[in-house]
């Protein structure tokens, strides 16, 4: 299941002009336009040094080799307009020779961002992997429930950033977590690191959803500064028609009915965000609620709640959920995600996740294929 969405086609004005600026078609155009404007014009001189746009520009797009061949062509053409116009030969040389300056700056230039380029890629590549061991991919199906995951991370080339989730199918039924680290960058993806480590092994070991999210607690308070903190949502499904929820600092959840009434979670009693409970006397309460077949449940980060548009408006979640309500999460969350980011004008200010589950009726479920898994497992 695809957790990262590219948005935006491969063709249209935008796709042809990078292709053009790709090769050296654009710098070529550039040198050939000169020539054109001083063989219209016939001013000689005040026009040749102008060809040193051409391997100046195509030092951004095109590798050394392509540079010193727009330095090569914009040369030879100034050379001929030179000696078509009767320059002096000394002028003509210092022309030739500011060319060939120029040309062989961009080359090294060229040479020097390739290198950059591909120390990025290298980068990129590292962040992909660490995404996938932090953020490992969602089945689309996990135990009674349908699933869907869109996240976006604001540090748009690290692809990762300091909101979390997972969800685990355990001998306690279905547990899942959403959360934000405070901070941004590698300190808060390092926590993030921590909490999703520390709730996938108390998933598993602990019967009590309250004691998974002490176990989480513990640990923070064992690592983490002073001012530093987690808010996040901690729910499961123990069994058959019963959600349970434990909300620490978060936003609360969105819950919606089968009938389609979109209302949100307030937790029955605030809980500090985890990793702050020594500094008051408020610890988090187990909230039980009903969850039958046709309901479902939003879980997210104020990435996207506290996302605003150019007038400052934040987006209003909760209406954008009503609207593009459907029986199938990844296509609600689809329409969502592409509604959040034209709110933001294309681009997020601050990671955001989002996080949809939905109970089927067990006879819309898929049914176990020969080897025992579900089809959706295989996903994942």
């Amino acid at each position: 299941m695809n957790q990262d969405r590219h948005h935006g086609g491969g063709h249209g004005p935008t796709h042809l002009f990078r292709t053009v600026a790709a090769g050296p078609v654009l710098p070529v155009l550039i040198v050939l336009v000169v020539v054109l404007v001083d063989l219209v014009g016939g001013a000689g001189m005040i026009w040749l040094p102008l060809l040193a746009a051409g391997p100046a520009l195509a030092a951004t797009t095109n590798r050394p080799r392509g540079v010193l061949c727009v330095g090569l062509l914009a040369a030879a053409l100034a050379a001929a307009l030179g000696v078509r116009h009767e320059v002096p030969a000394r002028e003509l040389a210092v022309v030739l020779s500011s060319l060939t300056a120029v040309t062989l700056a961009s080359g090294l230039a060229g040479a020097l961002r390739v290198r950059r380029e591909r120390v990025l890629a290298a980068v990129r590549s590292v962040a992909e992997a660490a995404q996938h061991a932090l953020l490992k991919p969602v089945p689309e199906i996990v135990g009674p429930f349908e699933v869907a995951v869109r996240y976006s991370a604001a540090a748009a080339e690290a692809r990762i950033g300091g909101d979390l989730y997972a969800l685990v199918n355990t001998p306690y039924g279905v547990r899942l977590i959403v959360g934000d680290v405070r901070g941004k960058g590698l300190p808060a993806v390092g926590t993030a690191a921590l909490v999703l480590g520390v709730f996938r092994e108390a998933a598993y070991d602990e019967p009590d959803l309250l004691t998974v999210v002490d176990r989480i607690e513990r640990s923070l308070a064992r690592n983490l500064g002073a001012d530093d903190f987690v808010t996040a949502v901690v729910a499961g499904h123990p069994r058959v028609g019963r959600l349970e929820m434990v909300n620490c600092g978060h936003a609360p959840p969105l819950l919606v009915r089968a009938a389609g009434d979109v209302a949100a979670v307030e937790p029955t009693r605030p809980a500090p965000p985890l990793g702050l409970r020594a500094l008051t006397d408020e610890t988090p309460s187990l909230q039980v609620l009903p969850f039958d077949d046709g309901d479902q449940l939003l879980l997210y980060t104020d990435g996207v709640t506290e996302a605003r548009d150019h007038g400052r408006a934040f987006y209003p979640l909760a209406e954008g959920l009503a609207r593009h309500l459907s029986d199938e999460p990844a296509r609600t969350l689809d329409a969502l995600h592409d509604e959040l980011l034209d709110h933001v004008g294309g681009r997020l200010h601050d990671d955001a996740a989002l996080l949809l589950i939905r109970k089927p009726a067990a006879a819309d479920l898929p049914q176990p294929a020969a080897d025992g898994l579900l089809l959706g497992d295989r996903a994942g």
